[in-house]
């Protein structure tokens, strides 16, 4: 059932679903996005295809299939079942936690982050350190929360 990213955000991307970060939040923006309700969101952005390209998953082709109307659960099955890249449960416990720890890697990269923590009224907050804290303040600020 899609959510209403007018509304409310997606799930964090900290959330896991298999073991891997992201995929509930870009489920989320998928099942938005199919119904018009996805705000600012977009799905297949380039957070997702870090999980798309993890497991060389089409985006189109994911999207037809939760069209389709599947559940969390199902979707999973779906992408174990035809993700041309394998992953053991520890590799994809090893990507995921290296994506939850991933910082700004470069010059505009960090830039821009801290230009955006400044935008959202975070500018004084020393605990915003990696994309997911990031996205999850922006998520808080753009519901009326305070950075």
């Amino acid at each position: 059932m899609a959510i209403n990213l007018t509304q409310r955000p997606p799930r964090s991307p900290r959330v896991r679903l298999g073991g891997y970060v992201l995929l509930p939040r870009m489920l989320d923006k998928c099942r938005a996005e199919l119904t018009g309700l996805n705000g600012d969101y977009h799905y297949n952005c380039p957070m997702d295809q870090r999980f798309l390209k993890f497991t060389g998953i089409d985006p189109e082709a994911l999207k037809a299939e939760v069209a389709k109307g599947l559940g969390d659960g199902e979707a999973l099955a779906w992408i174990q079942a035809h993700a041309p890249i394998k992953h053991e449960e520890w590799e994809i416990d090893q990507w995921s936690t290296h994506r939850e720890a991933a910082v700004p890697s470069d010059n505009e990269s960090r830039e821009f982050f801290n230009e955006q923590i400044a935008k959202a009224g975070g500018a004084e907050r020393e605990d915003i350190g990696t994309w997911f804290d990031y996205l999850d303040m922006d998520d808080h600020v753009t519901f009326g929360g305070k950075a």
